[in-house]
């Protein structure tokens, strides 16, 4: 078995938790009549703060934050509370996932299906190449590719993700997120990219002496990059490595 991930599990409760939940986050929390839901806080601004799996759990909705997060995450959730019926309590649960057959109880990735599945029960979990696996799929990661208060959702794929829904209505950062989708084409976004040789995760990308991007995680010649798609047509370089790209947006 493998170690598990870094993450923190808070147990969210009380008679209006959903409707607080859905006037906060990316996504409808309507999805967790299906399963898990993938989500985000954004700032007012429209960026990326933190983000998130809301799992249904009875009379109470589980959230599970990569640990780094989770103790900003659960602040300006209670500062958001007010008076609502609301109780957010931090739990010793272990999150475990893997990509094998799912064991019983477990819920699908709801990122992608080859994402595998995840548990709160203990289950082990197996020895997937998890950074392999989110190269192929281009499927960022928390504080790699997503960054607190620079990252923009869509430029992160969260729409192709199934991390923000569209018509559920108001919540904090919508007004630019729906900006983004509807009235401009997206000029900078992430993107799976060819690499000959290596570089440390967050180096810069250059097309000759201009910045193109930022090159992050790397796995069997390939990579996940931030590129500004209008600098990115030719051969590039971060650090001492070759980067190109071949136009494909996922």
């Amino acid at each position: 078995m493998l170690p598990p991930m870094d993450r923190t599990v808070f147990r969210i409760t009380g008679a209006d938790r959903l409707d607080f939940l859905q006037n906060l986050v990316t996504n409808s929390v309507k999805r967790l009549e299906r399963g898990a839901v993938w989500a985000a806080l954004l700032t007012p601004q429209g960026k990326y703060l933190a983000d998130f799996f809301l799992v249904p759990a009875g009379d109470a909705v589980l959230l599970d934050v990569a640990t780094p997060l989770a103790a900003d995450l659960a602040k300006r959730l209670r500062m958001y509370r007010l008076r609502a019926d609301v109780q957010i309590e931090e739990t010793e649960l272990v999150m475990t996932r893997g990509t094998g057959p799912a064991p019983e109880g477990a819920l699908p990735d709801p990122r992608d299906p080859a994402m595998g599945w995840r548990t709160y029960d203990g289950t082990p979990g197996d020895d997937t190449d998890w950074e392999a696996l989110r190269v192929a799929l281009v499927v960022p990661e928390t504080g790699i590719e997503l960054v607190p208060n620079e990252s923009y959702p869509l430029e992160l794929g969260f729409e192709r993700l199934h991390g923000v829904d569209f018509r559920k209505g108001c919540y904090v950062g919508q007004e630019v997120t729906a900006r983004m989708k509807h009235k401009t084409e997206l000029k900078k976004g992430l993107v799976q990219v060819t690499v000959e040789g290596a570089a440390p995760v967050g180096s810069e990308i250059l097309a000759g002496d201009k910045p193109a991007g930022v090159l992050y995680t790397q796995s069997g010649g390939k990579g996940l990059a931030w590129l500004r798609f209008d600098r990115a047509a030719g051969p590039m370089t971060a650090g001492d490595a070759a980067v190109s790209w071949d136009g494909h947006r996922p």
